[in-house]
């Protein structure tokens, strides 16, 4: 039994805070930043002490997303950086109050940028073999997609690739091994058989996080993505016994791909 795996986990948007520099500025209750975040993914996937290293981030998404591109911010993209609007269409701002470019400045300065050092450091400095971006995605697309209301699977693993985890065209980019994300996604449907469909960039095949930290160190990177329908009831509650059973079985299913592939 080894004493930690090779591993990087990012958790970028278990965060559920307003950060100062937009106080004021908000439109949304506390019940929706909560459900516009990823609540209950720092319990889920928090492998501490079993992993190399593991990132987290305590703003909202909402606010500001470390998985966008850092020049992906309005008027130019509602959904980037700093949302505009939500996953149902709400404002995330009070009218006339969407934060201009010195504030955002600020936000990507003192909240963006610090959590992409922390992971760069994190592959800089500790072993990592493989990292994965950890999230949770709601039952159905959200009205604000092209895919409203589609169900989802149990989990999406994402490398880029298409729905075989390979590459979508010659020399297209994945973050991952095809092989490997195909043994990936065999451990987690052993682990949760009959339980639901894992599967494979479909409906997301990952953000910016995933490529902008393989193309600078080639370390692969996989996204990980749970149907929150899984674990939480139609009032969003969550009973912090059965997170913490099913961390277990996402690191077993983790472990189980690792130990296949590196043995």
């Amino acid at each position: 039994m080894r004493d930690r795996y090779p591993f990087l986990i990012s958790i970028p948007h278990a965060g559920v805070s307003v950060p100062p520099e937009v106080r004021g500025l908000v439109n949304l209750s506390r019940e929706e930043v909560v459900f516009n975040s990823d609540p209950h993914t720092r319990l889920i996937y928090g492998f501490d002490g079993a992993v190399e290293a593991l990132v987290d981030f305590d703003i909202s998404r909402v606010f500001v997303d470390t998985n966008r591109a850092p020049y992906d911010y309005p008027p130019r993209a509602q959904d980037g950086v700093v949302k505009v609007i939500t996953q149902d269409g709400t404002p995330v701002f009070r009218r006339g109050q969407i934060p201009g470019r010195e504030v955002i400045g600020l936000l990507l300065e003192n909240y963006y940028h610090p959590f992409h050092g922390r992971l760069a450091r994190a592959l800089d400095t500790r072993p990592i073999r493989i990292a994965f971006d950890c999230h949770s995605m709601l039952p159905r697309s959200p009205p604000v997609r092209m895919d409203a209301g589609h169900p989802r699977p149990l989990f999406c693993l994402s490398n880029r690739g298409d729905r075989n985890g390979r590459p979508r065209a010659a020399g297209a980019l994945v973050t991952c091994p095809p092989e490997w994300l195909q043994a990936l996604a065999r451990s987690f449907q052993a682990e949760f058989d009959g339980e639901g469909r894992v599967a494979m960039n479909d409906p997301f095949r990952g953000g910016f996080i995933s490529v902008a930290h393989h193309r600078r160190t080639r370390i692969p990177w996989v996204q990980v993505e749970i149907n929150r329908g899984f674990y939480e009831t139609e009032g969003r509650e969550a009973d912090v016994a059965h997170l913490t059973k099913l961390r277990e079985r996402i690191f077993s299913a983790l472990t189980g791909f690792w130990d296949e592939v590196s043995g």
